[in-house]
């Protein structure tokens, strides 16, 4: 599988019918683009791809579902998300529904993301 057909799987967890992604009209922030793709300044995308050449070890699993359920640099700002989604979900909750079902909480808990934090 090429890069591109990656992608495109990847950007399917989130949102696996194209209709889903156009009725939102996504404003495609650099955040949100790095998670719905899984490209962009994700140390783990960067290391692989030898955009960086050192990251230190605990760095190096800096991967999408680490920043979206994990990080505990970020819990503040997922526990916001977590108390809308758990109000009728279980948490961790699917990708598609994060993006679908909670698409505006979901989108400003990925754009409060500070990547150097990370």
């Amino acid at each position: 599988m090429n890069g591109k057909d990656r992608q495109k799987e990847h950007n399917k967890i989130f949102f696996p019918k194209i209709e889903d992604r156009l009725k939102f009209g996504l404003n495609a922030t650099p955040n949100f683009t790095a998670i719905v793709t899984g490209h962009g300044n994700i140390k783990l995308y960067l290391y692989k791809y030898k955009i960086i050449d050192n990251v230190p070890l605990q760095r190096r699993y800096q991967t999408m579902d680490h920043i979206l359920f994990d990080c505990t640099l970020l819990e503040q700002e997922r526990d916001i998300l977590k108390a809308v989604v758990t109000r009728t979900e279980n948490w961790p909750v699917n990708y598609n529904k994060l993006s679908i079902k909670y698409y505006k909480n979901f989108k400003e808990y990925i754009d409060k993301i500070i990547w150097n934090k990370e």
